[in-house]
């Protein structure tokens, strides 16, 4: 019985202290039918100036909400373990610890939105592993530190609208699609809100991701706000992320000098690869694990331009693999991979030749290196250049033995047999070098807008030997073309080619040992620029003919008015004047007529008609007397 009544105490003091609210919020039970429910816990008292310690522990949604709250401190909800949704908003918090979340496993949602926040602890998001929205808008946060993007993998709401932010994290877009590499899927569970708003954005190389993201049509990261715009710098200022152009901001791109590489076992492998970008990109080796590779070496020749060589000395099975290198910068990563083969086996005694013993079946393969007694032939590893194949020389095939009862003469005849050998394959190794060595005089004439003709020489090739024509876009290996020829043509015509580019072609002959193969780069011509040049040319010719025309024409009037000047001028002499002296005076006789006091001259029918046009003034300046008349009256 005391039992009973100890355990029905105890069940009490339980149920009180579940349904205890803090005399400054408001609580409320969300009950259901089958008795279980929720219990929410409103909090907005503004004479609050501190996080309320005794919340009912089964209490699922918690808001404080426009109190005088100025500080969350460490394990502020430590015994509120069913805690789902936590909202302090509109308070005056300005400091959070870094374990203020400590022990919220099921927090789904949190919200501090509202608040004079500048710096956040990010690394109390490992506290909440099932995090999904954050909350931070309308704070005085100024930057998101690197160390946050492990932490924000999971977010699917991320609001940090309305702050002081001028830059992000160059790594934070590659948690998402399209960086990760994820293949974009139109699923409604993989999106991702992002609210950047209202920040004053410095846009430059390290959010280029995020002016990127802004410019495409489908993407799982959808903004609030898409007219996202640049405070700074002064050439961008106010203009929108979906039409910023920025400067000295190109991805990188990775280029090896082979994609496979053959080596002998025990041998020394350079890998390398170049890259350009801009910013400068860095360089990383990694094995096929994941695991990085230390022994290399790094050098930037230029701006915009890094190379990196990886050694191997002494290569083993273990080493064979693919290596990956990646080159990476604030505006993207690219990543190229080489595939490395070890053949062959080596040993290092061999047993003593009985010339007793009869000749037996070899081995045979290319890629089994015999056994060799190192006390009369020292072993080398040769080195493998990048793009190089190593293979086994024929020289260090091993003579069959013969049996005699002359010891003296089986070793001469074997030391015999052994130099035939050698200098047999030294001269198959100088013919296979010199039908690889063979194209040459690579040459590109005939460049146009989309072709361009390329040609050879042979050289020691067979003139039906085949070959392939690789050719692409220089740096972009993932767009090659191909064309099957033979050696002797010496010359292809590259069609199909895009105006004012940069083109890249090598010439594979087929059984060909090595792997550097000829290439040559050229660019072809810009169309823009010849359309250009014949409209200006048309309208240069129109508007020269019709002058050259005109001053070939004065010219000839010029010349022919200079031979006609003396004709023309007893022309006019003749025709344009006419002399006015036809009347004349005469000396009085005494035994003339007295009324007859001028001489007359025969005129003709136009002098008489321009002397009767005279004027009055003209016809009083005529000597008069009183015995005299007028000579001519119209």
């Amino acid at each position: 019985m005391h039992r009973l009544l100890c355990l029905h105490v105890f069940l009490c003091c339980l149920s009180m202290a579940l349904s205890f609210c803090p005399s400054q919020c408001t609580c409320v039970f969300h009950g259901r039918v089958d008795g279980t429910g929720t219990r929410s816990v409103l909090c907005n008292d503004p004479d609050m100036s501190d996080i309320p310690v005794n919340v009912p522990v089964d209490t699922v949604k918690l808001r404080v909400e426009k109190t005088a709250v100025r500080r969350i401190p460490t394990e502020a909800f430590y015994y509120l373990v069913e805690l789902r949704y936590l909202w302090i908003t509109y308070n005056s918090v300005t400091s959070v610890d870094t374990g203020s979340f400590y022990n919220l496993k099921v927090l789904h949602e949190l919200r501090l939105d509202g608040n004079m926040i500048s710096v956040f602890p990010w690394d109390s998001i490992k506290e909440m592993p099932r995090l999904k929205t954050l909350d931070l808008h309308n704070n005085r946060l100024t930057s998101v530190a690197p160390e946050a993007i492990p932490y924000l993998v999971n977010i699917t709401y991320l609001d940090l609208s309305s702050n002081k932010l001028t830059t992000l994290p160059s790594d934070l877009m590659d948690i998402w699609p399209p960086f990760n590499g994820v293949p974009i899927s139109s699923n409604a569970s993989q999106k991702v809100v992002l609210g950047l708003q209202d920040n004053p954005w410095f846009c430059d190389c390290k959010i280029s991701k995020l002016i990127e993201i802004s410019k495409m049509a489908d993407t799982p990261v959808i903004l609030m706000d898409l007219f996202l715009t640049c405070a700074t710098p002064d050439n961008l200022a106010g203009v929108l992320f979906q039409r910023a152009e920025l400067e000295n901001c190109v991805k990188p791109s990775v280029m090896t000098s082979a994609t496979k590489i053959t080596s002998t076992l025990g041998s020394n492998v350079l890998l390398r690869c170049d890259a350009s970008g801009s910013p400068t990109p860095a360089l990383y080796w990694t094995k096929s694990d994941g695991s990085p590779v230390n022994n290399t070496v790094q050098e930037s020749p230029g701006e915009g331009i890094n190379w990196s060589i990886m050694s191997l000395h002494g290569i083993e099975h273990k080493d064979a693999g693919n290596y990956s290198c990646k080159a990476k910068n604030v505006a993207g990563a690219a990543i190229a991979t080489i595939s490395l083969t070890v053949a062959g086996t080596m040993s290092t005694t061999a047993p003593p030749v009985r010339p007793s013993v009869g000749t037996g079946p070899t081995s045979q393969g290319t890629a089994i290196t015999p056994p060799i007694d190192i006390s009369k032939s020292p072993l080398t590893a040769p080195t493998a250049l990048p793009g190089s194949l190593t293979t086994p020389s024929a020289a260090q095939k091993p003579p069959k033995p013969i049996s005699g009862n002359s010891s003296q003469k089986g070793s001469l005849k074997e030391a015999k047999n052994q130099q035939g050998g050698k200098k047999l394959a030294a001269d198959e190794k100088s013919k296979k070098t010199d039908s690889s060595r063979g194209l040459k005089d690579l040459e590109i004439v005939e460049q146009t807008a989309d072709s361009a003709v390329l040609l050879w020489t042979a050289g020691g090739l067979l003139n039906d030997a085949p070959l392939t024509v690789v050719y692409s876009p220089y740096g972009e290996d993932d767009s090659k073309r191909t064309m099957e020829t033979k050696a002797g043509s010496g010359k292809v015509l590259l069609d199909g080619l895009s105006p004012g580019m940069r083109y890249s072609v090598c010439l594979v002959a087929k059984g060909s040992t090595t792997g550097k193969d000829p290439c040559i780069d050229f660019y072809t011509e810009d169309g823009g620029q010849n359309i250009l040049f014949f409209i200006v040319s048309s309208i240069a010719c129109i508007l020269v003919l019709p002058l050259i025309a005109l001053l070939i024409y004065k010219i000839l009037a010029l010349y022919c008015k200079g031979s006609n000047t003396s004709l023309d001028t007893n022309e006019l002499e003749k025709e344009s004047y006419v002399k006015f002296e036809t009347i004349s005076m005469k000396q009085r006789t005494l035994n003339s007529h007295p009324t007859e006091l001028w001489a007359r001259r025969p005129t003709n029918e136009s002098e008489r008609l321009l002397l009767c046009s005279r004027s009055s003034i003209d016809s009083q300046m005529t000597y008069k007397s009183d015995s005299s008349r007028s000579e001519y009256l119209c």
